[in-house]
């Protein structure tokens, strides 16, 4: 059981907009993510995480221009991920201010790709993006996808989970494609698997509908929680979440 939480605000960006979805799908646009960005920073989220969605179709990363506008404005830690494919691309997001950086297609298809980036950067730069389907074919376990959820990789969640720490990830980022954009609550099992199987943090997402969702997140294990509909479609703020976080008996940075 986790006696703390990070909050993490997660923004999803295709083109320049960001959009939101259920299940990875149905994409909607919202608008500016520099704007969401700062609005979440002034009510005192705790991290950002800035994903291109697309990227791994059209093998580039285009959120350089909206992370260094972000890093002139926001000053908290900034993950950035989708179609990172290289230790040059690590390197280019790290130059417009992103702290880390969360690779989940290239590392399934070359995963010594994780260790190169551990040993250039440091492990805790290298975050294994994580989206985690139940199986259909292995009762109780988790496939791991890629391409935003489109692509099966053939590997058990908790396996690669444990394989990517063994190759050097510093942090893993467990996105629920099956609970994401519901706001019904988390995946606890998939939670509480990966979490007891790796010794490095976890950041866990999809599914949070109010803070209770986050608490029961924290008992299951996971170090952090990613939020993105109920920020975005203002269900929620940060600082009423933080406060029913507490109300739970979960530590979380005072807002």
């Amino acid at each position: 059981m986790a006696e703390k939480i990070r909050l993490i605000a997660r923004l999803d960006v295709k083109d320049e907009n960001l959009v939101k979805g259920i299940q990875m799908e149905g994409l909607r646009k919202l608008g500016d993510p520099n704007q969401f960005a700062r609005r979440y920073y002034e009510e005192g989220i705790d991290e950002l995480l800035y994903i291109d969605i697309v990227a791994s179709l059209y093998n580039r990363n285009n959120l350089s221009d909206i992370v260094r506008k972000t890093v002139d404005e926001v000053f908290i830690p900034v993950c950035v991920g989708g179609g990172v494919r290289s230790v040059e691309d690590v390197r280019h997001l790290l130059s417009m201010g992103a702290d880390k950086v969360a690779v989940n297609t290239a590392a399934i298809k070359r995963p010594e790709l994780i260790t190169e980036i551990a040993e250039a950067f440091g492990s805790q730069c290298m975050v294994l993006s994580i989206q985690a389907k139940r199986s259909r074919t292995w009762p109780g376990k988790w496939e791991a996808y890629y391409d935003n959820g489109r692509a099966h990789s053939g590997y058990d969640v908790v396996e690669w989970a444990k394989r990517g720490e063994a190759l050097g990830a510093g942090e893993i980022l467990l996105m629920s494609v099956d609970n994401e954009g519901l706001q019904r609550g988390m995946d606890l099992e998939l939670i509480q698997a990966v979490t007891g199987a790796v010794h490095i943090p976890v950041i866990c997402g999809g599914g949070v509908g109010c803070g209770d969702d986050i608490v029961e997140a924290a008992h299951a294990g996971a170090d952090a929680v990613a939020c993105a509909a109920v920020l975005h479609y203002e269900k929620e703020t940060v600082p009423e979440l933080k406060e029913e976080i507490r109300a739970g008996g979960v530590e979380v940075r005072s807002v």
